[in-house]
Parts: C-alpha cells; structure tokens; sequence
C-alpha cells in the first residue's frame, strides 16, 4: 500500500474500516492476521496480547502472540505453577502467530510466555502486547482488562478538533513524573495522587501542555524511561492503567493537553524484552552501540504493525494530545553514531535508513489520517530537510520539530563570559536564518540539565544577582522568538543544580526570595504569552517576526518585532545580554501615539533593580535602525523589557 498521493482518502477509511471489523470477533481472525503480515494491522493491541473475553458461552482469557521462529510456546503463571504442559498455544504456521483460550483465566493473573525456540532454549519473555505488567525488579505481565473507563473529556476532544495548533499558543511543561514530586517518605506520587498536586500547579503557571517523559514500562528507574520492554502497558511504578487514564481526563477537564515521549527507534536488551524473542531477531535489526540496546527492523511488516498499532493505542485508549517521538535522528541514518566504514550503504549509495523512512511516512499517515488533531513532534537534530513537510510533498509529516540549532545556539551563548560574547553574537542571530525551515519547538529540555550540562540558572555567569538576572532574560528570549515553548521542570524554581531522577526538585528553594521571585516571573511570562497573538498568531513564516537591531554586538543587544495579523497585536522585544545600563538607548520604532512597557526583567517584582519604563513611551520623529520613527528607554543590566504600540 502506498502512503501518500492521491489514494489517501481510501487509505483513511481502510484503516477505520479495521477498527469496525475486528470487533465482530473476539478472537484474532484471518483477516487481521493477514494485514498485521503486511504491516498494517493499526489496531493489533485489541487482538494480540491477552485479553479477558468470552467465547462460546465462558469467560477466559484469549492469548495471541508473534513468535515465527519458535518450536513452542506455552502460558505460564502462578495459575499453573508455571509449568505450560497444559497451556500450550497453536500455531497459525503461515502467519508465525500462537493463540490459546483458557476458560476460567481471571484478570490480575501474572503471566510470560514459556518459549521453546529453534536451538531447543527455553526462554520466558513478557507479553510485547501485555497492557499491565509487575512492579520492577519483577518482570512478569499481568492480565487487564482496559475496558470500564468513563471518560468525561468530550468537550475538550470535540475543541480540540477544531483548533489549529500552528496559530495557537502551545507552552509545554516536560515532566518526569518520578522525581517531579514525592512523598514525604521518598516514595513515588502515583498517577491518581498527581492529579491534585500536578494539575493545579501547571494550570497556575499558564502551560496549555505537558509532556511526560515515557511512561511505558521500563525495568531500570536510570534510563528515564527511555529503555522500555513494555510498549503498550504504562509502568506500574505509578498505578494502574485506569489511575493513568484518571491523570489524562483531568488534565483535559483542567483544560491541560497530554503528550507522551514515545521511543519507535530502540529497546532495551533484558532477557525478558522483545530481544531474541523466540530465539532469533526478531523486533531488532541490531545493537545500538551508542545507547546498548537494540534497533528496530522496520523492513519486517510485523514490526511496523507493532508499532504503529502502539502509537495509536496511546491516542485511542489513553486520549493523549499527541506523541513526542524520541531519537528520530537515530532512525534516519544509517551511519548513525557509528565509525567510518562499519555501516553499509543503502541501495543508492547513500546513508539514509530507507526503511525507517517509509516507516516514519507511514506511520504519520495512520495517524493523521485518523487524528487529525494530533501532535507528531520530532526530535529530530540534523539538517534533513522537510520533517514538519506534507507527506504529499516528500515531507516526513510531523507537525512540530524540535529545534535542536537554536538550542544548541542559544545555550552555548549564555554560558559565555559577558567579555566572550562580544565574539559571538551570531549565536543569537544565525537561527533566525532557519527559523521557519520548519514548524519548530524551542526546546529547554531534559537532556540540558544533566550529565554535566549544568542547571539552566548554573550556565549563567556572574555573581548571584547576575545568574537571576541573565536566566529572565534567557526565559524572556526563548518565550518571545519564534516557535512553540517547552521548558523541563526545574527550570521554573529555578534549581541551582542539575535534574536527578533519584529524588524530588528541590522545592525547598522556594523558601527563598529570588527563586520565589523567579517563579512568579515565569507564570506571568507565560500569562502573557498567552496574551499576546504577536507571540504565536504567525508562527509560521517571516511576515509575523521583523529584526530591528541585529547587529549590536559591542553592546549585547538585541531588538526585534513580533507581529499579529494586526498592527494592534504587535511587540518589541529587547534584550541585554551584558551587566551594563544604558540610560538613554535609541530603538527605531512605527508610528503610534506612543509605546508601553508591559514586561520589564529588571522589575524588584522579579528580582531584578527596579530600572523600568513607566508610562507612555513617547514616540519621536527621528530616524532610527532604518525607521522614521523612534524612542528613547532605559535598558537595563541584564535586562530584558517587551513593549506594545497604543494607537489612540
């Protein structure tokens, strides 16, 4: 089946046809088996795995399971002493799928499958399909029945469909849900708890999302989630599926979106993983020699129903806003991470992963062909043109991408001396160049803040009042250039040392005035951007952003306007990134009766020394940065300051 082209439509509504099929039955049929060997069973999770059903006029749980290569599979479990003589599955040979019945079987019951594979090994693997699974450090899957959740986030669902998300504001808030907050005795909130303390605080901030850090099982506390063995079942850590299901529809009744960081391109190796499941590759094509896990092999058909069943699992069963689809980078090349010489080259002679492509296409169709709504966001990191494109015009499909050069940009300049700076202005101008090659998310992740990196507060130079003083202006920036916002939790206390997954924020900082301070100043940055079409209305292209000064390195400033379809909605911006005040600073400006301060970094509210512009800017006749009009402010050290033109 081809992805893109004029044949879209028809593919849409096969996919939802399958949706409606596979009901009739409770049991896996010929027909699904047959589309999930061509790759595209998109709803393989409501038939593979285990399921609490009834057949024949008894209750039981139905078993399917994957294993080509294997001589015999068995069910095994306490409810048998985990012995499978009595257990034993059939196989379909031609489609290499093993399924059983056991009348009686309840859910609750922990399972693995008992498999016997061609070298004659007996190996015991979870269920790749298992919706629940044991609280590490055990490993065995555990039957559930998904069914029985009343959700009550029509309304947020039906706006949602209705709202395009590249003219709209959209600030994400990037949490670990395990080291956001604990208990008093150093135990994980679960997912139910969350919903009284998460809730309210994201909402008092101004984020219209967060974004959780993967959530689905992952035996070592360590990867952050990154290095998962159960793709469809959210780790036991924090609750159950339901209490999961509780979290989401609250954030949406909340008015909050969900997106998930979802992880396509790698596994982790532990024996009771999707490695060597029956005895051969199976889901891997090789070792990630970087991250020590194993990549999918997105040439088997297979694996891309596995996959992209599991993406829309999470958007139909859980009601996610959207995926955030990690290490996209890694998938796309070939040669990725790898030395000269120890990769080969596709058919072309060329290092792009050809079969990751048509994976990535394939799946973006799927998706946005059942969810149009949704949120696809790349980590993507290199130069590969179109990630956010139409798939109908050789694009990826994605909706947002990670715009990993500004960051990199960006952090890199803040972490200058103020006298370093002066050399490398173009860090702060050159992203600009590409800044709408793509629908791009500024990034201030996770990955920033850690091994190192330093706390975004910690990057700063200076002394104390200097770090607090260049982290608002850095917020400032980030929250008024082009792109969606994201920022990792911490950033907002802000933490004077780097994220550990071990342990709760340091919330005790709160106790003190300037991060007290720090974290008002953040929700009313955020309250504002919230505010200001110029902010978001036209993301998308040069017509909503225009530079007024760019070349002031000597100084450290920069000056720029952001601009809403009308004159009304715009702002300027600007910026000083040295420790000096400049009392009487000239900015080229539009004709207006006359200008307001409506966000000065250097507020005593913010902790800043109180160099603010009250009043009415007045706007005078005198040439400046190429406009005819022009007027005079106080900048601040450090300082940034946003105004807005009042026409009468």
């Amino acid at each position: 089946m081809a992805w893109v082209g004029e044949d879209n439509a028809l593919q849409v509504q096969d996919i939802k046809m399958q949706s409606k099929i596979q009901k009739d039955s409770p049991l896996l049929t010929q027909e699904e088996m047959y589309l999930f060997n061509c790759g595209e069973f998109y709803y393989s999770y409501r038939k593979l795995g285990a399921h609490f059903l009834e057949h024949k006029g008894r209750w039981g749980t139905y078993f399917a399971v994957w294993a080509p290569q294997a001589r015999q599979v068995s069910v095994v479990g306490d409810f048998n002493g985990w012995c499978g003589m009595n257990h034993s599955l059939q196989k379909w040979e031609e489609q290499g799928i093993w399924t059983l019945f056991i009348p009686g079987l309840p859910t609750g019951e922990i399972y693995k499958y008992e498999i016997l594979t061609s070298s004659g090994e007996s190996v015991l693997k979870a269920d790749p399909y298992a919706f629940f699974s044991e609280v590490r450090p055990h490993t065995a899957s555990v039957i559930y029945s998904l069914e029985d959740y009343a959700w009550g986030d029509q309304a947020w669902l039906a706006q949602r469909k209705t709202r395009n998300p590249q003219g709209r504001p959209l600030s994400v808030y990037e949490i670990h849900l395990g080291s956001w907050r604990r208990t008093e005795d150093g135990r994980f909130l679960n997912y139910a708890q969350l919903v009284t303390v998460l809730i309210p605080y994201v909402k008092s901030l101004g984020y219209t999302h967060i974004e959780i850090l993967p959530l689905m099982e992952h035996p070592y506390d360590g990867s952050w989630g990154y290095q998962i063995t159960g793709f469809y079942a959210c780790t036991s850590r924090y609750g159950t599926p339901h209490d999961l299901m509780y979290l989401i529809d609250q954030c949406h009744q909340a008015g909050i979106g969900v997106i998930l960081d979802w992880v396509p391109g790698h596994f982790c190796m532990d024996a009771h993983g999707l490695g060597k499941f029956d005895g051969s590759p199976l889901y891997e094509r090789e070792v990630h020699e970087q991250w020590g896990t194993y990549k999918f092999d997105y040439s088997r058909s297979e694996v891309r129903s596995f996959l992209i069943s599991n993406a829309v699992f999470w958007l139909d069963v859980f009601h996610v806003d959207g995926l955030r689809v990690d290490g996209v980078s890694s998938m796309l090349y070939l040669d990725y991470g790898k030395e000269k010489g120890a990769w080969q080259p596709n058919r072309y002679g060329g290092r792009e992963n050809l079969e990751a492509v048509g994976f990535i296409k394939q799946l973006n169709a799927t998706l946005h062909g059942l969810y149009p709504d949704a949120l696809l966001i790349a980590e993507e990191a290199t130069d590969w043109q179109g990630v956010t494109g139409p798939l109908d015009q050789e694009g990826l499909g994605f909706t947002f991408k990670w715009n990993m050069g500004w960051m990199n940009d960006t952090l890199r300049y803040i972490g200058l001396d103020f006298n370093e700076r002066r050399s490398f202005h173009q860090l702060l101008t050159f992203p600009m160049m590409y800044a709408y090659a793509e629908s791009y998310i500024l990034p201030l992740s996770h990955d920033e803040v850690v091994h190192g990196k330093k706390s975004l507060l910690d990057k700063m130079p200076g002394d104390y009042g200097q770090k607090f003083a260049g982290l608002r202006g850095l917020t400032t920036y980030f929250m008024t250039s082009p792109g969606k916002k994201l920022l990792f939790m911490g950033g907002e206390i802000p933490q004077f040392i780097e994220w550990r997954e071990d342990r709760e924020l340091d919330w005790f900082l709160m106790d003190y005035e300037m991060h007290r301070k720090y974290h008002g100043f953040v929700q009313q940055l955020n309250g504002l951007y919230l505010r200001e079409k110029a902010l978001w209305e036209i993301d998308g292209d040069w017509t909503g952003f225009e530079w007024i000064d760019v070349h002031n390195h000597e100084q450290g400033v920069i000056v720029f306007c952001r601009k809403g379809k009308s004159f009304q909605d715009r702002l300027v911006v600007l910026i000083n990134f040295q420790p000096y005040n400049y009392e009487r600073y000239r900015i080229g400006v539009e004709m207006a009766k006359g200008y307001r301060e409506i966000l000065n970094t250097d507020s005593t509210d913010f902790g800043g020394w109180g160099m603010t512009n009250p009043g009415l800017l007045k706007v005078e006749g005198v040439p400046w940065h190429g406009r005819e009009f022009s007027l005079e402010i106080r900048v601040p050290a450090l300082g940034a300051m946003i105004l807005k033109p009042e026409l009468a």
